[in-house]
């Protein structure tokens, strides 16, 4: 208790997660009084980095970079705009299915939404959508970036909970394509209320062309993809071929990339992997702490005399979640919640450790778009030039949609482990 009001004074006063993470740790050893634990504090801090899953982290933010710089998400917005034919709201679909491809090579929400707020809200807006519903149906789609591997979230609840990686992916594909549908109905739904403009119809000719051009784009998230489930790469391989495979496309093929523009790609991904390698950590030490304090034993005692139920349980902590990702970022929540409620979820109530890790990918995400803080959500109003209370109304359509495919997952597990269970 003395701890969480120190933690939520740190936060207050402006105290990076990180160091918050290792100051509360420093509180929880003076109050518990093993103050032995320091001799371990750097061996414990750099130990938390010491797993061979988190080289994919930066591997993937990178190929985020070169995918930026190489014009690759535009190819695959005309891919989608090809597949699509003359229908009420077509732009909006062809948004929603940028975004699933998207989703599948980035991982991040906030980087999705920023790229596809450039790509994808200017040619909605000429098209006649509304610019605050362009930008709405763009954010929703990067709710889409967490549970559509590759996920940097998958990443380091893997890291944290000791999972497999690759089998994290693969249970997230099933909940991605849920919840694409879902998306999918509730823009059928705003383009009947909001009385959308009828996509154009592209000629034989421009459809072979958009194709085409896509195809090697396309090709990425196939390498990804395929090679983790075939078993031929590690979720590290499949992001270091990948990282190539953009570079070859952005600069021999699409020749939107040169040499010159390769370091600074790298400088910005080394510079986003640190800040996020240094928190986790800072979590790793935390974790440490509150386990040799015997706080999990103690949150499981007070969670089994709420409840003997799962999912009681789950639909609670469902709640606890994204209140949390109100009010925090995912990757320090993720850090907060996996090494307290993980061991009780399946130490206690049986859950599949795989359904609990897209659960909880999926509410802290959902949070991104949510106030107080929802980096996603003023991300997303900043780009589109909207005001982030607008937009956090429109977005409630897509987050009431979001909740039902949670409490789906939460009721039914197979949702989340029956593909890999089908693959073993």
């Amino acid at each position: 208790m003395i701890g969480g009001g120190f933690f939520l004074a740190f936060l207050i006063a402006g105290v990076p997660i990180a160091f918050a993470l290792i100051a509360l740790a420093v509180v929880i050893i003076l109050a518990g009084g093993n103050h032995i634990l320091f001799q371990s504090f750097p061996q414990q801090f750099f130990g938390g980095l010491e797993n061979y899953g988190l080289l994919a982290l930066p591997l993937f933010i990178l190929l985020g970079e070169f995918m930026n710089e190489g014009g690759i998400g535009r190819r695959l917005m005309a891919l989608a705009m090809a597949l699509l034919g003359s229908v009420r709201g077509g732009l909006a679909y062809v948004n929603l299915v940028a975004n699933m491809m998207m989703a599948s090579i980035l991982g991040s929400t906030v980087a999705q939404i920023t790229i596809m707020s450039r790509i994808a809200v200017p040619e909605m807006e000429r098209a006649g959508y509304p610019r605050d519903v362009s930008v709405a149906i763009t954010a929703a789609g990067g709710m889409l970036a967490p549970i559509i591997p590759p996920s940097m979230m998958f990443i380091i609840f893997g890291v944290i909970a000791q999972l497999p990686i690759g089998d994290l992916f693969i249970a997230g594909i099933v909940p991605g394509v849920i919840m694409f549908l879902a998306f999918l109905a509730v823009i059928a739904w705003l383009g009947h209320r909001h009385a959308f403009p009828r996509s154009r119809t592209l000629d034989l000719r421009e459809r072979v062309v958009a194709v085409r051009d896509a195809l090697p784009a396309a090709a990425i998230p196939v390498v990804i993809i395929g090679s983790i489930l075939g078993g031929i790469a590690t979720p590290t391989e499949a992001a270091a071929v990948a990282s190539v495979a953009a570079v070859i496309v952005g600069m021999f093929v699409y020749r939107e990339m040169s040499v010159i523009d390769i370091w600074p790609a790298f400088m910005r991904a080394a510079a986003s992997s640190a800040v996020v390698l240094f928190l986790i950590a800072a979590a790793g030490l935390f974790s440490w702490v509150i386990t040799f304090e015997n706080v999990p034993a103690i949150v499981s005692a007070w969670v089994q005399s709420l409840t003997t139920s799962p999912i009681v349980f789950l639909l609670t902590i469902n709640l606890i979640l994204l209140f949390l990702g109100m009010v925090t970022d995912p990757i320090p929540a993720i850090i907060l919640v996996v090494p307290v409620f993980l061991p009780v979820a399946t130490g206690v109530y049986g859950i599949d450790p795989f359904q609990f890790g897209v659960i909880v990918c999926l509410n802290l995400t959902a949070g991104l778009l949510t106030p107080p803080v929802g980096t996603g959500l003023f991300t997303a109003a900043l780009m589109g030039n909207v005001r982030a209370e607008r937009l956090a109304r429109l977005i409630l359509p897509f987050f009431l949609a979001a909740a039902l495919v949670i409490v789906a997952l939460s009721l039914f597990p197979m949702l989340s482990t029956g593909l890999g269970a089908a693959l073993q």
